[in-house]
């Protein structure tokens, strides 16, 4: 079994989501962690299970402006995201999962990882379970205590939804 994790992370947050959903994955699958600068386009994806993870900007995916704004207050300089990624899709019929990293403190609203969900299905893909928000303290981080655990647990419940992809 093969999947895909495929993130943005201005802060490196979302980037340590990722690698801990990796560890849990890792018993049931051979899991490539791909920053979504480097990701492969979604058509044409042969993975039995995609993971698209990013941090909740402005209430859902972010844009340049989000991303520059984040590297003013000292995060790294993106020049591309998830959103962009998605936008350059076609069609897959691909078992999709999406995960953000959102602010906690203060409790703010909006949810990247809905946002991608949305487009995924759209784009033609099966999102197998909710999206789901890992938690961080204020705009920087760091991740609240438990949550890199919790990320794991997820990547190990993920792993329920793996299935060959078709050949």
């Amino acid at each position: 079994m093969k999947a895909l994790i495929v993130y943005e992370s201005a802060w490196g947050n979302t980037r340590a989501v990722a690698e801990a959903l990796a560890a849990g994955l890792e018993d049931s699958a051979t899991t490539e962690v791909v920053d979504v600068e480097w990701a492969p386009a979604l058509a044409g994806l042969e993975v039995d299970l995609l993971v698209v993870g990013a941090p909740t900007h402005a209430f859902g995916l972010s844009r340049a402006g989000t991303r520059q704004d984040a590297h003013r207050r000292g995060g790294a300089q993106l020049s591309t995201g998830v959103r962009e990624w998605l936008d350059a899709a076609t069609t897959a019929s691909l078992r999709v999962a999406t995960f953000d990293t959102h602010v906690r403190h203060p409790n703010l609203p909006g949810s990247a990882a809905r946002k991608a969900a949305k487009r995924l299905t759209r784009a033609g893909c099966t999102v197998v379970t909710e999206p789901t928000s890992f938690w961080v303290d204020d705009y920087e981080g760091p991740l609240l205590p438990g949550e890199l655990d919790r990320a794991r647990e997820w990547g190990s419940m993920l792993a329920a939804h793996l299935t060959p992809s078709p050949s």
